[in-house]
């Protein structure tokens, strides 16, 4: 048995044998990187296609969680795995390994992902706060200024802790669903049996919420947070335990969104296209304080979501171009991480208070890059995970590489489906 299987064994029989609170206070301590990428992919398009998928179909797609959850826990603990067998992030694997021909065109596209996801992000924190009468022209500068002092006057503890505490306001959402009463047993029911409908909306539906369980940005930023949290080979299992436990915590969050409108607006026939919109629609059937905490949820996402998005451009540029980067390094230290971090927020949020802005044409195409690079960043992800020059001892083996293989094979399926639906 190798060094890590054992550390692995005798790490699970220790946690075995400790009381309750000392199991949760140990799971507490592991929660970080992999906790707030997989949490922040529920940010405002992802909560917009679980509300759909609710408010149109009602409990029908509940059966697609458990999937999704292995899915997304499957892809994050290979992102941890290469953060800890290199200590290096995704994009500088790339350039190192794949030479800068394929880094730079792949950072083009990725940085323009990346940049349409946080302007959406940014719509979202305007959409949010006005359902609180709060104008954008006064919640898109706060947000703004906010997640710029956080993380560039903060160090990677700090800023870890900060997103770890939004997380909890994604509880938002299970009181949302709490307070309309839903049948659990039929809730239940419904996650265990497939309801198929053989429809073109269904179909297209399904694809969404799949797509929007794996995003390029997540494995970047996940990887590059792990390697600045400083975990090593020895401390895999604790990236791993935190990459499953994210997973799960998210795909919950995502159950809640989906009961909360499939039990209010799909029975009333409510068709709507926004998470904003869905919020306003639960007030007068659910009340007011279900309607709020939907709102509140969703201001929070986009928040935290809109920082990272720019976190995550911010890593692959820097890099892809082999300048220094990371929390813990001062303005002196690593000038163009945090110039292009300030440069990135303040255009995101002047591009949503811009007059006559297309931001739906932005969101359209930024889902077309989406599709193109996905496919392309799960199989680069493969190939460095593969390869024993880069990985080591590490390298992907047994039901992870075939699991690895799958995942990427499926996406490639569905994001080429999803590119022609929409067209």
């Amino acid at each position: 048995m190798s060094g890590t299987a054992t550390r692995d064994v005798k790490v699970g029989a220790a946690f075995r044998r400790s009381s309750w609170f000392a199991r949760i206070a140990f799971i507490l301590g592991v929660l970080g990187p992999g906790m707030i990428t997989a949490n922040v992919d529920n940010d405002a398009g992802g909560i917009a296609t679980y509300t759909l998928a609710g408010a149109h179909f009602g409990y029908a797609l509940l059966w697609t969680i458990p999937l999704l959850a292995a899915i997304l826990g499957l892809a994050q603990v290979l992102s941890a795995r290469m953060a800890v067998a290199t200590g290096k992030g995704f994009a500088e694997l790339t350039r190192e390994n794949c030479g800068i021909k394929v880094t730079f065109w792949l950072m083009l596209v990725l940085v323009a992902n990346d940049c349409g996801n946080m302007i959406a992000n940014f719509a979202g924190i305007a959409a949010a706060a006005q359902l609180f009468h709060v104008p954008k022209y006064v919640s898109v500068p706060l947000a703004g200024a906010f997640v710029w002092w956080l993380v560039t006057q903060g160090d990677y503890k700090r800023i870890e802790r900060v997103f770890l505490f939004a997380c909890l306001f994604y509880l938002s959402y299970f009181l949302s669903s709490y307070l309309v009463h839903p049948d659990w047993t039929e809730v239940a029911r419904a996650v265990i049996i497939p309801d198929i409908h053989w429809d073109r909306e269904y179909w297209l539906l399904l694809i969404g919420l799949i797509g929007a369980t794996i995003a390029p940005w997540q494995l970047y930023v996940q990887q590059a947070m792990t390697v600045e949290k400083g975990l090593k080979v020895e401390d895999y299992w604790l990236a791993r335990l935190d990459a499953i436990i994210g997973s799960v915590a998210s795909m919950v969050v995502v159950l809640f969104i989906i009961v909360a409108c499939a039990v209010t607006l799909h029975p009333a026939g409510i068709r709507v296209d926004t998470a904003a919109l869905a919020a306003q629609a639960l007030k007068p059937l659910a009340g007011s304080y279900c309607s709020a905490l939907f709102g509140i949820g969703l201001l929070n996402a986009s928040v935290i979501a809109a920082s990272v998005l720019a976190l995550s451009a911010t890593y692959t540029l820097c890099g892809s171009l082999g300048w220094e980067m990371g929390l813990d390094y001062s303005f002196k230290e690593a000038p163009q991480f945090y110039f292009l971090y300030s440069f990135l927020i303040a255009t995101g949020g002047i591009i949503v208070l811009w007059p006559g802005f297309p931001l739906l044409r932005v969101m359209f195409w930024t889902q077309v890059l989406n599709g193109l690079v996905l496919p392309v960043v799960l199989w680069l992800q493969i190939y460095l995970s593969d390869s024993r020059d880069v990985m080591g001892d590490m390298a992907s083996s047994g039901l992870l590489r075939v699991g690895a293989w799958t995942i990427a094979g499926c996406m490639t399926v569905l994001s080429t489906l999803s590119l022609a639906a929409m067209f």
